[in-house]
């Protein structure tokens, strides 16, 4: 693909190259040949065997587990190519870890997000493409351009057959209810949010569910489930206040610790998550279906490359 005289190169870190080779299909390019290894004490080494000059390189790397291993990946991936003399560099980072660090909560919190931010653009990045982050208000932390993809219209296409007379869309949380509204107006449904009040991290304490779902199907949905503490609480909270059949949904499926074993005993009938995150084998189980951002991210691609809109995705 040329445009302008550019052509158009994708590579990736270890992170998550199976969700790369997919985008590569997608818009019909081929996979960047690079190599991230480690040296004999842990360094990252870094090779990109193939000419980037003038290129629009895109760089495609989750910050997920193990987190640091692949921030520190795809800095030196952005710093190899703009010593190669790339066009363009554009981040392509579909779960930005660190998001949730987005403000002091107490005396001397650091507001690790921003920092993340501030290394990434040093680091040489022209731009971040990523999904659903986790408070909007960090693309402000950017002082390059971001275009931020929204995951919900992916999982609410999953459920575009399920009865809108028969099924609610649950809010976690206070702060997720505008996530559930858009993913409710998507399938034509009605929402309930439950209050709750998180007196440490991952730990929750379910109050009250506002909305009616008694004798209805309830999917919830959220961005990030991380332990599946809250999700699980939340789940049996909903089924105690009458719901029929559980699901949920989430973009970014960090699902540490006990996550796996929480929702294999939970009352949840199916978790639907997508590959921003990449699932290893011993996460793959029945209860869990994932779906692939893939396209989007493509689409995405293609038109940051055309010098085109990409907020008309969403109109």
């Amino acid at each position: 693909m040329n445009v302008g005289g550019r052509d158009i190169k994708v590579f990736s870190g270890n992170a998550n190259k199976d969700l790369a080779q997919k985008i590569c299909k997608e818009i019909d390019v081929h996979f960047g040949n690079s190599e991230v290894s480690r040296f004999s004490d842990g360094e990252i080494s870094v090779n990109i065997n193939e000419t980037v000059r003038g290129s629009d390189v895109f760089v495609i790397q989750s910050t997920c587990p193990p987190v640091n291993e692949n921030l520190m990946e795809l800095l030196i991936l952005i710093d190899a190519f703009k010593r190669a003399s790339a066009g363009r560099i554009n981040a392509v980072i579909p779960y930005y870890g660190y998001a949730r660090q987005d403000r002091k909560t107490k005396a001397r919190d650091p507001i690790t997000s921003k920092l993340v931010a501030d290394i990434l653009t040093k680091a040489g990045a022209d731009r971040v493409v990523s999904m659903d982050l986790h408070a909007a208000q960090l693309q402000g932390y950017f002082d390059i351009p971001v275009d931020h993809l929204l995951g919900v219209p992916i999982l609410a296409k999953y459920f575009e057959n399920m009865n809108t007379s028969d099924t609610v869309v649950v809010s976690p949380d206070i702060g997720g209810v505008r996530r559930a509204r858009n993913f409710a107006s998507i399938l034509d449904m009605p929402i309930a949010i439950i209050e709750k009040r998180r007196p440490k991290a991952n730990v929750s304490e379910v109050m009250n569910v506002i909305g009616d779902i008694e004798n209805k199907n309830v999917i919830i949905v959220d961005d990030i489930i991380d332990t599946a503490g809250s999700m699980t609480k939340a789940a049996k909270v909903l089924k105690d206040f009458g719901a029929k059949d559980v699901y949920a949904c989430c973009t970014h499926p960090v699902l540490s610790g006990p996550a796996i074993e929480r929702i294999g005993n939970s009352v949840i009938k199916k978790l639907i998550v997508t590959d921003t995150i990449p699932l290893p084998e011993e996460k793959q189980i029945d209860k869990i279906e994932v779906v692939s951002v893939a396209p989007l991210f493509g689409e995405a691609i293609k038109r940051i490359y055309a010098n085109e809109s990409v907020s008309t995705l969403f109109d």
